[in-house]
């Protein structure tokens, strides 16, 4: 029996490969969960990276007058540890204070809560029978002790940030001891001229854009916590100065750093004044000159070439936050800059760069694109 005729290799049916999005959308997910596992080691190396940026201008002029790029990093590295150092053994008292004094507040605060519950009808805490024991209470269960778990998280927590901030001090002197060497030895590394001209000049322009931006902001944000600090001390609320600090710091976090000032500066409100019309002053000042800075100054003194779109910068400090915690939402505004920088010259990533861009110029109407559309795929209309 002879076998059947096949047909010709050109009529048999081809496979169907994956399509190519797929394998970036796969790649772009196991992208994220290594940044997630690997945080202990890659987020000490992206906050120096992001010093980098700030703090190599200075190592370079200093090599520019003949200081060795090894001492000149370590002077600039020890400036800026001996800066932070200063700050944090100013706050170190009334951190302290407040620290100490959490226990009290939080029963300050249970008793505050139950006259705003007797307020409200259906929530009035339960009331102790004649000659029996209290019940038990879960509002104030649940206060004493989510107090206690914060306490226990914020001592653990201690230990892995000094870590990872001794790691990331580290790679900071290395690279700025070695930015020149490694910048070069990258680019000499590329065989094609052309990609040459664009690596370098992405990576310069990054360190222009997000250096200008933290020392632009870094100034700015110092600027608001002065006058929150002042305003609030005026208003009678202990501690200005840890206020203004914290205002200062939390400012670098777009939308959600603003949000948390708003909620602690209620809470010590509350602390302050009690149940009155008064708690409401440092949440509003705060709200006030924040907005003033936020609406005025900030646009003003960045410009036009720092703005980015609020849309990405919001999803960019949700994510970061969601990888790598708190450092990751005080980093996201930086490394989204640097993004911005580079699908800025590489022409694959144009789009992503039109997305990330917040640009003033009105886009054209919906009808014009596709006008323009239909005439570029048919010539005939353009004659016309």
């Amino acid at each position: 029996m002879s076998a059947p005729d096949l047909p010709p290799d050109s009529t048999l049916p081809k496979p169907r490969g994956m399509p190519a999005w797929v394998g970036k959308a796969l790649l772009a997910i196991a992208a994220i969960f290594l940044l997630q596992a690997a945080k202990a080691v890659l987020m000490p190396l992206a906050v120096a990276i992001i010093l980098t940026f700030l703090l190599f201008g200075p190592v370079r002029q200093l090599t520019r007058i003949g200081v060795p790029p090894a001492l000149g990093a370590a002077i600039v590295v020890a400036a800026f540890l001996g800066s932070v150092g200063i700050a944090a053994s100013a706050l170190a008292g009334p951190a302290y204070e407040w620290v100490e004094r959490l226990p009290q507040n939080m029963r300050q605060i249970s008793e505050l809560i139950d006259q705003a519950r007797e307020i409200i009808p259906g929530l009035e805490p339960p009331r102790r029978a004649p000659r029996a024991a209290a019940p038990a209470d879960p509002v104030k269960e649940r206060i004493a002790s989510e107090g206690f778990t914060i306490t226990r998280a914020a001592l653990a927590r201690f230990s892995s940030f000094a870590l990872e901030g001794g790691m990331a001090v580290i790679l900071l002197y290395f690279l700025l001891a070695s930015e020149y060497q490694l910048l070069s030895r990258t680019v000499q590394a590329i065989s094609r001229r052309r990609t040459r001209a664009v690596v370098l000049a992405g990576v310069r322009q990054a360190q222009r854009e997000v250096g200008q931006y933290l020392a632009t902001a870094g100034a700015i944000n110092a600027t608001l916590g002065l006058v929150t600090g002042l305003v609030l001390g005026w208003m009678g609320l202990e501690n200005p100065l840890l206020w203004g600090t914290l205002v200062a710091v939390f400012n670098f976090v777009p939308y959600i750093g603003p949000l948390l000032m708003m909620a602690m500066l209620s809470m010590a409100g509350v602390l302050t004044w009690g149940i009155d019309w008064a708690m409401f002053g440092p949440a509003t000042a705060y709200l006030v000159l924040h907005g003033i800075e936020s609406n005025f100054i900030t646009p003003l003194v960045v410009g036009r070439r720092l703005r980015l779109n609020p849309m990405a910068v919001f999803l960019s400090v949700m994510i970061w936050a969601w990888i790598w915690g708190v450092a990751g939402a005080f980093i996201a505004v930086p490394m989204l800059l640097a993004i911005r920088a580079a699908c800025r010259r590489v022409p694959e990533w144009r789009l992503m760069y039109t997305y990330l861009n917040d640009s003033d110029t009105p886009p054209a109407s919906l009808r014009s694109l596709i006008a323009r559309q239909v005439e570029a795929a048919h010539p005939v209309l353009r004659k016309r």
